[in-house]
């Protein structure tokens, strides 16, 4: 686990109804660079960024984030607090164009260049700022929903399947944004694409059953035997 934590999830439980899905997880994010959350499918992965969100409450554990004790905090009060979220489906308001879902990511900054920075990151969105964000390609989609979140001035920002359904030409873009983001603030990445995954972060844990079954810097996990059986179908 990363030294200085800046989100220390401790013991963390969650799930839905009589289902649980995280069991006892322990889990350390630095104030800074890329943290890589692997696994199969159904393996708590998603589970587990809600959480942190609070989309989904937790029911046993402790989060802290940034030296507060963020445990039973609202989303909102989460979100205020640094935290930004982009989730695998529904990122982005289709009906509204590429300007007023920036727009809706911009209601509390006061920066106004703050559109003007996520466009120079993204310089596609800026050919696209009239075309409702239904019409765009799906890497197009992903890149909005990453921009829109970082209008939050998010300290730490939750990827989840940031690649799903994005062309191959794309992925490459994404990457390397992702990669200059994660020099900058903590950024939380689940992906399928290992290789992906583990070039934007320095650590990585992998899940299995809802426990954290694997964890280590990102080079040490990408060789470490066992990997490939935690992540077999």
């Amino acid at each position: 686990m990363p030294d200085q934590s800046f989100l220390d999830i401790k013991h963390l439980a969650a799930g839905y109804g009589r289902s649980q899905v995280l069991f006892d997880v322990n889990i350390g994010i630095p104030w800074r660079g890329g943290v890589a959350v692997l696994g199969r499918n159904g393996a708590g992965k998603t589970t587990l960024m809600k959480t942190i969100v609070g989309e989904l409450a937790s029911t046993g554990g402790e989060l802290t984030f940034d030296g507060r004790d963020i445990t039973r905090s609202r989303t909102e009060q989460r979100v205020r607090s640094g935290i930004g979220y982009v989730p695998q489906e529904h990122s982005v308001f289709a009906r509204l164009s590429v300007r007023d879902n920036l727009a809706v990511g911009s209601l509390f900054n006061r920066d106004t260049s703050a559109v003007d920075r996520v466009l120079a990151i993204f310089p596609k969105l800026g050919q696209r700022l009239d075309q409702p964000a239904g019409t765009l390609s799906g890497g197009e989609r992903k890149m909005l929903a990453i921009g829109r979140a970082m209008l939050g001035n998010p300290k730490l920002l939750l990827l989840d399947e940031p690649t799903e359904g994005v062309w191959i030409g794309v992925i490459e873009e994404i990457t390397e944004r992702l990669i200059e983001l994660a020099k900058q603030i903590a950024v939380v990445i689940v992906e399928q694409h290992l290789d992906l995954a583990l070039r934007v972060a320095d650590y990585a844990y992998v899940l299995d059953r809802g426990r954290v079954a694997l964890q280590g810097e990102a080079g040490k996990v990408r060789n470490d035997p066992e990997l490939l059986r935690y992540l077999a179908p």
